[in-house]
């Protein structure tokens, strides 16, 4: 059986590197025009475009700060213009710890920014696409969360575990919301996945191996896990599957 989204246009948050990449290049693998966002990693960015163009399909290259409502309308518009049309599913991609650092020792300025790339960022991305996917009666809204939001993640992450959480129950109520306009919403939930900046800045050597040894599969992920399970959750053979999550973690967590 094979998927096809040959028509369909994607906006991958967070595309430059890593598991966004990989999301990316797999919708186009299966036939959909992508737009690759990024903030910092511009050649990033354009490496990951350069391999959509690569698989025959469109990309575009739009830089946007996701926190910030004025660039989200500015990348979505850019998005519309240069791909010739309404984003048919958006992956809210883009998220980040920041840093380590206790409850006891969070500044509000901390707590902020972990609260506007996790969550701020789901909300208002979301609400910039949704209109034209009303006026299709279609399209496809895959979030981000992690295995965190469960277990409350190693030591410090526990501000960045809240807004994974929060990014749980968002996409439930948010899936009621738009289940009678032909939208769906999904999750999809990474536990330790490698070849990633957020592995590679913010987990020791040390913990990457007793990560592992805890996992049942005996192996930590890679961002491809996790882009296969977010191609199913656009596609077609997902069309009964919405307000639900998708845990990609090797076993580490069972629901």
């Amino acid at each position: 059986m094979n998927i096809d989204l040959s028509g369909k246009i994607a906006l991958v948050t967070g595309a430059s590197g890593g598991i966004g990449r990989a999301i990316a290049i797999d919708l186009a693998a299966c036939g959909a025009d992508v737009a690759v966002n990024y903030l910092s990693n511009q050649e990033g960015a354009e490496e990951t475009a350069a391999r959509i163009r690569e698989l025959g399909r469109k990309a575009v290259i739009v830089k946007a700060d996701v926190t910030k409502e004025d660039e989200i309308a500015a990348m979505v518009a850019q998005t519309e213009e240069a791909l010739g049309g309404t984003v048919d599913i958006l992956v809210n991609n883009a998220g980040h710890m920041i840093e380590r650092r206790t409850v006891e020792a969070m500044t509000a300025d901390l707590y902020n920014r972990v609260m506007d790339v996790n969550v701020f960022s789901t909300v208002f991305v979301s609400k910039a696409v949704i209109p034209g996917m009303k006026a299709k009666g279609s399209g496809v809204i895959i979030n981000m969360s992690s295995l965190a939001a469960h277990n409350g993640g190693a030591n410090g992450a526990s501000v960045y575990a809240a807004s994974k959480g929060a990014v749980l129950s968002l996409s439930k109520g948010l899936a009621k919301e738009l289940a009678p306009h032909g939208i769906r919403v999904n999750v999809v939930s990474p536990g330790f996945i490698e070849e990633t900046k957020f592995h590679s800045t913010l987990t020791s050597e040390e913990a990457r191996k007793a990560t592992i040894a805890g996992i049942p599969v005996g192996r930590g992920g890679v961002p491809q896990d996790v882009s296969a399970a977010v191609v199913y959750l656009a596609s077609p053979l997902s069309s009964f599957l919405t307000g639900e999550t998708i845990e990609i973690n090797g076993g580490a967590f069972m629901k």
